[in-house]
């Protein structure tokens, strides 16, 4: 099921109510918690959902929820568009599969 939000923070804050505690960073090729890695083999894109500035496009972000087959859910939030962080192509695709 999805959900709908207004703002990010609106959507950070409830999917950690449903249990995405931990904070993703994203790298080139994984994401990582603490010391923890986790390639893109190891997670799946739970939920996603699309912020878009009213008047800045550096405004731009996007939500995950994430949850990997250890059973580690988090969230990664991340810019799109103009201020989209780099990464791998391969990690772009496992994003942008569910970036609709």
């Amino acid at each position: 099921m999805m959900y709908s939000y207004d703002t990010l923070s609106e959507a950070v804050n409830d999917l950690r109510k449903r249990g995405f505690i931990v904070d993703f960073n994203l790298q080139e090729n994984c994401l990582v918690c603490h010391s923890d890695k986790f390639n893109i083999e190891d997670f799946e894109v739970a939920e996603v959902y699309r912020f878009e500035g009213n008047t800045d496009p550096a405004d731009e972000a996007i939500v995950f929820g994430i949850e990997s087959k250890t059973g580690v859910k988090g969230v990664l939030v991340s810019g799109y568009g103009v201020s989209a962080e780099g990464m791998s192509a391969e990690m772009a695709r496992k994003l942008s599969l569910h970036n609709r």
